[in-house]
């Protein structure tokens, strides 16, 4: 391994992470797991969020709903 070398994980936030409307894959529908963590997350919040959203949305709602309920990533 060389100090240049890119890594994932450790304490700084990840270089490689894209705003999700850049994504290329971003308009395609949600997964089924983003459904399900989102389905988890908005009942937490006492929230309904539509299940036709697409995969950029999905990401988004998931970082908004973890910051509401407390499961925010760090």
């Amino acid at each position: 391994m060389t100090d240049d070398q890119e890594m994932l994980g450790g304490p700084e936030k990840s270089t490689t992470e894209k705003d999700p409307h850049d994504w290329v894959t971003g308009d395609e529908p949600a997964t089924g797991a983003q459904k399900s963590y989102i389905d988890t997350l908005a009942r937490e919040a006492g929230e309904e969020i539509p299940a036709d959203i697409t995969k950029a949305e999905a990401s988004e709602q998931i970082e908004r709903l973890q910051e509401k309920t407390g499961r925010g990533r760090g």
